[in-house]
């Protein structure tokens, strides 16, 4: 379960945390409806089995000290997105929104540029989801799932919201979302140090 709890903590603070994709979401909705919006949520199913991939080749083909090391550095960097999260604000930037492309693809070829989301799945979800898997396999895919499913449920949430009307996603609403979600990526990053530090020492 435990690592049903991460996916989820993880997925959370990752899908409502700011950033370029939540960003693209937002306008993206604004310009276009929920439709368009909820495209460019759906992103990272895309996107992010290729990043898996070659995330997961990287680290197995690591030392095993060295893959606990970079499970360390990946703690470190949840509880830093924590930590910005809670002195951060979403920015809405119009710029960001491009009505002649499709949502999908715009959202796909943000994500696979993004240095985030290869950073994630190198230092944090990649020695994760090893660790999860020689636990077990269901492990794993408990993992996988509780992840995704709040990362774009999340993100589509926000966009249903953005598209019922400005009006309810209020700044205060905005502020006290982001900072559950920095607090539970802080408690998040903090366990993983402590897991990875004991494989580190051990």
């Amino acid at each position: 379960m435990r690592y049903v709890f991460l996916g989820l903590t993880l997925g959370l603070g990752a899908g409502i945390s700011p950033g370029p994709l939540l960003a693209l979401v937002i306008t993206t909705t604004l310009a276009r409806g929920f439709r368009a919006g909820a495209r460019v949520a759906l992103s990272p199913l895309v996107t992010d089995s290729i990043i898996i991939t070659i995330s997961l080749l990287f680290v197995h083909a690591i030392p095993t000290r060295l893959a606990a090391l970079l499970g360390v550095a990946g703690g470190l960097y949840v509880m830093w997105l924590g930590i910005d999260a809670l002195k951060t604000r979403i920015e809405q930037d119009a710029s960001l929104i491009a009505t002649t492309s499709d949502p999908l693809t715009r959202g796909t070829l943000l994500n696979l540029l993004s240095p985030h989301p290869w950073l994630f799945w190198i230092v944090v979800g990649g020695p994760i989801l090893l660790a999860a898997w020689n636990s077990s396999p269901v492990s794993a895919i408990g993992f996988l799932v509780a992840f995704f499913a709040l990362l774009v449920g999340t993100k589509v949430v926000i966009a249903a919201i953005v598209a019922q009307g400005r009006e309810r996603l209020s700044p205060r609403n905005i502020l006290v979302a982001q900072r559950i979600a920095g607090l539970l990526l802080i408690v998040a990053g903090i366990a993983l140090t402590y897991e990875f530090g004991q494989q580190l020492l051990g």
